[in-house]
């Protein structure tokens, strides 16, 4: 069944529209939560591969994000957002099978690693278009004026998914392995889709749609803020996990669950201030917390410090991404929200890719901490970003989308 409009759902409010998608978004993010804290460790400990790999193996999936992203927002635009997140979660099953696979060839770690890159690109273009198409779904059923926090909102499904993926993996993969992470990243996009089934879609926008050219002229300078912006996200996600290892500090995971709990509450209580006074304020102040947050994983002398810093990390760039969102959205029309989208987030990919490999290099050639020094003085630059874009509103403010 098609909605044609968005009146009736809106009518019912947006807690009850987003909730179903913000549920297959988690499930679907799930498989990616629990990798997190383990892959690092497979790669590093298992595989005997060095920083660099470690950050190339993380930084390939977000590569593959990027090469998908403007296929995701096309295919949301005009085949509908829920046949994007349908192809999404089939490609992140496949992804789980090669992640199997790779861990058949332990023995020869070339050849095992390659089948993860391979396993991790897929896993990459699967979360382009759960994620692109989960919003365009949550945009085409909400009201123009509740941008940010539909951007916000799945947004937190993600970000939930990490929270509880990060000691369940580390549960699963201390116990049974790498076979254990494998198999549950097959299964637990397939559980999913029978409830993908019973959501009704949303039929696509019959109007001309704009070029992708046109849509990353429009968004570039909200997708360069967002960019800047994720490279404190990238730096937890990928290293933060060793530099306890490092330092002799148990539970590394809980890092991972210190920022994803900060991340969640700001998008509970604050996800309405991009909508209310300015995403690009929103933004400015946020990337600034963010900064702060890496800076004291950098000076951290305890685990602690540590904890404090990846939940400070958590709670910027909780806004950071809806933030610039919003000031993305409203400078496109309504019928390419879903390729602004993917051409926003591509930007954010885009500065994982580089940034994970590059952060890596960093470890390598110096102490471990320094790249949260680093990752604090790029993440900084996003603020200025958003400084220009107060200086600079959106030609499209004020109209109707």
């Amino acid at each position: 069944m098609s909605v044609p409009t968005r009146q009736e759902p809106a009518a019912r409010g947006i807690t009850a529209t987003l909730l179903p998608i913000m549920g297959v978004v988690f499930v679907g993010f799930l498989v990616i939560g629990v990798a997190m804290p383990v892959l690092p460790l497979h790669v590093h400990d298992g595989l005997g591969f060095g920083t660099f790999v470690v950050g190339l193996v993380a930084g390939s999936q977000f590569a593959a994000s990027l090469i998908s992203r403007p296929w995701a927002g096309h295919f949301s635009d005009s085949r509908g957002a829920k046949r994007g997140v349908v192809a999404g979660l089939l490609a992140a099953a496949a992804a789980g099978l090669l992640y199997l696979l790779s861990f058949g060839f332990s023995g020869s770690p070339l050849i095992s690693v390659a089948i993860l890159l391979a396993g991790r690109a897929l896993l990459g273009g699967a979360e382009s278009f759960i994620i692109t198409a989960a919003v365009t779904w949550g945009l085409a059923l909400a009201h123009s004026t509740q941008t940010g926090k539909v951007i916000a909102w799945v947004g937190s499904a993600m970000f939930a998914a990490f929270a509880i993926g990060a000691p369940a993996g580390s549960a699963l993969y201390a116990a049974y392995g790498f076979a254990a992470i494998s198999l549950a990243t097959t299964l637990a996009p397939l559980a999913v889709l029978p409830l993908v089934a019973l959501l009704p879609a949303v039929a696509p926008a019959k109007q001309a749609r704009a070029s992708f050219v046109e849509v990353v002229g429009a968004v570039w300078v909200p997708g360069l803020g967002s960019a800047l912006g994720s490279v404190g996200f990238g730096a937890v996600t990928t290293f933060v996990v060793l530099l306890f290892a490092a330092r002799g500090w148990a539970n590394g995971w809980a890092a991972y669950t210190a920022y994803a709990v900060a991340f969640i509450l700001a998008r509970m209580f604050f996800s309405h201030l991009a909508d209310r006074v300015g995403g690009a304020k929103v933004a400015l102040v946020c990337a600034a917390i963010e900064a702060v947050g890496q800076a004291l994983i950098w000076l951290a002398d305890r685990p602690e410090m540590a904890l404090a810093g990846a939940a400070l990390t958590g709670f910027g760039f909780s806004l950071v991404y809806p933030g610039f969102g919003v000031e993305a959205v409203r400078r496109v029309p309504a019928q390419s929200r879903g390729l602004a989208m993917g051409a926003y987030t591509a930007f954010l990919d885009l500065a994982q890719g580089l940034a994970s490999p590059g952060l890596g290099l960093i470890a390598a050639g110096s102490r471990l901490n320094t790249l949260f020094l680093v990752s604090s003085a790029t993440v900084m630059c996003a603020s200025l970003i958003a400084w220009w874009l107060i200086a600079n509103p959106s030609p499209l403010e004020g109209c109707a989308q």
